[in-house]
């Protein structure tokens, strides 16, 4: 009977491990996940820059003028709306003109796995 119970604890705890590496392994991979799509919706604002010589008004814009096809989801706001745009700068040689959209953000307000907010991530 004794045997029996240890050999039930020695499982219990494997099993403890696993999940505590299965709940991290998801969090990685939707770290991942957030990296690929800031980097996608940055490098089209990027060339929706240099084709039209001024930043998109909003985030449609650039599935509208074909430089993405959707707006990724958040993988972790579980939504496509949630992202952070940052305005550019006004142009100073049109000061009338709409500044648009320089950068995105997550809307996520976690910390990462290293410390730092989805939200700051560059």
């Amino acid at each position: 009977m004794i045997e029996l119970l240890v050999v039930l604890s020695l499982l219990v705890i494997l099993a403890g491990m696993g999940l505590s590496q299965y709940k991290t392994s998801v969090v990685h991979s939707r770290e991942a996940v957030l990296k690929q799509d800031l980097f996608g919706m940055r490098d089209a604002i990027d060339q929706y820059y240099a084709d039209k010589g001024q930043y998109p008004g909003t985030l449609d814009a650039l599935v509208s003028d074909g430089y993405l096809r959707k707006i990724p989801e958040d993988p972790f706001t579980k939504s496509a709306s949630t992202w952070q745009t940052v305005p550019a700068e006004p142009d100073p040689n049109n000061p009338t003109a709409e500044a648009g959209i320089y950068d995105v953000k997550s809307g996520s307000d976690a910390t990462a796995l290293d410390g730092t907010k989805y939200a700051d991530w560059d």
